[in-house]
């Protein structure tokens, strides 16, 4: 019997969305009763910003209401669990997350997943860019995980992440966080050219490394470089990890 998939939500509330309607797209269902079963639960007002956290303009672990909620989607009977949000995935905050999580679910580590995703599907791949928020930029989350697999992680400049990357999702007039459907042209266009400014460093592969935004990028490749969006490789780890027998 396949395992139910618990989804903490609200961490950008569009990104859990996402992250169900992905799993649908790859589960191989032909009726309602081959779908997988699902369960988010979406507390945003009492999960903090993990980039406000992780630059110290709050003091409060983002990771205990992240905890909280999983063991809410335990005591309804997931048993697999996936936060989608690369930022929480930051040692600080996804330590203290692993915890407490009840010993009959199992967490499944996003970044380490696009890691494997890569190694073991595009092997020749060493060199890779990674779009996301400040927080998992100065956490290091992308380049500490890809190491282990011999690839290198590009981030913007700080130029480039401080105005336009960080304001694409933040900005209260047009960021994603406020826009998600449909997002601002002036969202998707800052994050474009932050996209094209890694490919011209000549990098391999795009990681869309923050769940909001594939909702602003769909395209398959920009430039030379291919785009990985690492929400859609969390999905197929959660449909891996649920049929497992």
């Amino acid at each position: 019997m396949n395992k139910m998939i618990g989804i903490v939500g609200g961490v950008g509330s569009y990104a859990g969305i996402d992250l169900i309607k992905k799993i649908y797209d790859h589960t191989d269902a032909k009726s309602d009763q081959e779908h997988l079963p699902v369960s988010m639960l979406s507390a945003p007002h009492k999960v903090l910003d993990r980039t406000k956290y992780l630059v110290g303009e709050i003091d409060i672990n983002p990771g205990i209401a992240i905890a909280d909620i999983i063991d809410t989607l335990s005591m309804h009977g997931a048993e697999i669990i996936g936060i989608p949000c690369n930022t929480a995935h930051a040692p600080k905050i996804f330590n203290l997350i692993k915890e407490r999580v009840p010993e009959n679910c199992k967490l499944v580590h996003l970044v380490e997943e696009v890691g494997k995703y890569i190694n073991e599907n595009f092997p020749t791949i060493k060199r890779v860019g990674v779009l996301g928020t400040t927080g998992t930029f100065i956490a290091n989350v992308y380049p500490e995980v890809l190491a282990k697999y011999g690839i290198e992680a590009i981030h913007p400049s700080e130029e480039i992440q401080k105005l336009f990357v960080h304001p694409a999702v933040y900005d209260l007039d047009y960021g994603i966080k406020a826009h998600s459907n449909p997002v601002k042209d002036k969202a998707r266009n800052d994050l474009l050219m932050a996209a094209s400014y890694l490919a011209r460093k000549g990098v391999e592969a795009i990681i869309l490394g923050c769940t909001e935004i594939p909702l602003a990028i769909h395209e398959i490749q920009i430039e030379n470089s291919m785009v990985i969006d690492g929400t859609e490789v969390l999905a197929k780890a959660l449909i891996r990890e649920s049929i497992k027998e």
